[in-house]
């Protein structure tokens, strides 16, 4: 009987979907009043642009890896490639390590926001709000648990919610707008380097927000035609995400006062309830937890993907390579992160989960495939490649920078954690090199 495989499944409007609904969960909508607050005035905007910016060149690195390298995992393989055999196993093993952590981070982020933002439509008690996030956790777990070509079809129907909610914010602004804003700093009272200390804080907020673009790219043994589809697919959700993000918050700062909106815990209920009344309201809280519960949809998705490629490559323990014998996806690794996701949940606020997503991320993950794109391209040259980025090396160099910045940004606590994870992740590297705790297994 023929092991099950991962099938070539997901065409490019699917991919674009599930790209753009991970990107596009609570957190623009939780964190728009954050940033404003730490900008202090209209200029927050540079915050939301930054972030643009940050995706972008970033982007062109998971495109370029993403279309020579179009396998289950994403950066598992890219670490694997870059660094050579020696180091490549302990690189991709710490990305995978701290992915069974920040993955679950990820997950009851959005779990969280969810309950937090149902408070608008009942004032639920911190334990009932806990009770929530648990149980929204739960039914991700059985929504995901099919084949894939019943995902993409799922993922189409909730980009439509998302992209139907954004629209309804930003028409709502152009229709209704009372406010003019002043978007550049004035030079009276101002001090630049105050303003890019801000700008630097805020902006671990906007990159949160934007994070997602390479989900596809951990589904790159699923996607048709994945040299092409895989690059087209993020960069299509980058910009389109970037331009809805920027008239969404300059249509909510329109009608709300930035100066009332930096303290509003329900912006979007808020905004609409002045334009189209508190019915209109309800609704709209109902739609931002359907972008969430989407969002999340695609996040574990994605994830779920880098344990069993890892376990599956011999580089990861062995039971994560098991694929559902009929229904053919990584249910063992997907059951692991919905659980830990689960319990992350009950025990974490929002504001401490999303710096800490960050500061466990950026120097394996980020950085590392950055630094080992420049490695792949002076020993394999570009003659093969897919798709190459523009403009080389500047993007890389760019995006290094950006990234170190972030990481600075997140304060030294969150830093530490993240540092932290990554040595825990290398003496479990030594120790299961030293007793084999790692055997090449088949899918089954």
């Amino acid at each position: 009987m023929e092991s099950p495989r991962l099938d070539r499944k997901i065409n490019l409007v699917q991919a674009t979907a599930l790209n753009m609904i991970d990107m596009v969960g609570i957190g623009p909508f939780v964190v728009l009043p954050l940033v404003i607050q730490m900008i202090g005035g209209p200029h927050f905007i540079f915050a939301w642009l930054a972030g643009a910016f940050l995706a972008i060149v970033d982007g062109m690195i998971w495109a370029e890896l993403g279309a020579a390298y179009p396998k289950a995992g994403g950066s598992y393989n890219f670490l694997k490639e870059a660094y050579g055999k020696k180091w490549g196993r302990m690189m991709s093993f710490l990305y995978v390590w701290q992915t069974m952590i920040q993955a679950p981070l990820v997950a009851a982020s959005g779990a969280i926001g969810f309950a937090e933002t149902s408070t608008y439509l009942y004032s639920f008690s911190p334990l009932q709000q806990k009770f929530i996030s648990g149980s929204l956790i739960i039914l991700l777990t059985f929504l995901l648990y099919r084949k894939i070509q019943t995902i993409g079809k799922i993922g189409i129907i909730m980009w439509v919610a998302v992209l139907s909610t954004l629209a309804w914010i930003i028409f709502g602004g152009i229709t209704h707008h009372t406010i003019s804003n002043d978007w550049i700093p004035s030079q009276e009272n101002f001090s630049f380097s105050l303003f890019f200390v801000a700008l630097g804080q805020a902006s671990v907020k906007t990159v949160y927000s934007y994070l997602g673009y390479y989900n596809v790219c951990h589904l790159g043994g699923e996607i048709k035609s994945p040299e092409k589809n895989i690059p087209r697919s993020i960069f299509i959700s980058i910009i389109g995400i970037a331009v809805l993000y920027l008239a969404m918050n300059i249509s909510v700062v329109s009608v709300i006062p930035w100066q009332e909106a930096q303290h509003s815990k329900f912006i979007v209920s808020t905004f609409i309830e002045r334009i189209y009344g508190h019915t209109a309201a309800l609704v709209a809280t109902m739609l931002v937890l359907v972008v969430a519960l989407s969002s999340l949809f695609a996040v574990l998705l994605g994830y779920s993907r880098i344990p069993y490629a890892a376990a599956a490559d011999g580089k990861f323990f062995s039971i994560f390579a098991k694929l559902h014998p009929t229904k053919h996806f990584p249910h063992i690794s997907l059951l692991f992160i919905c659980t830990l996701a689960f319990v992350f949940s009950l025990m974490f606020r929002l504001s401490q989960v999303i710096s800490a997503i960050l500061a466990m991320r950026i120097i394996i993950q980020f950085i590392g495939q950055a630094v080992g794109l420049v490695l792949l391209r002076k020993r394999n040259g570009t003659k093969n490649l897919p798709f190459k980025m523009p403009l080389y090396p500047i993007p890389v160099i760019l995006a290094i920078l950006v990234w170190i910045g972030i990481f600075l940004s997140t304060g030294r606590d969150y830093a530490l954690s993240g540092l932290t994870v990554i040595g825990l992740g290398v003496i479990a590297y030594f120790l299961a090199m030293k007793y084999r705790l790692f055997e090449k297994v088949s899918s089954k």
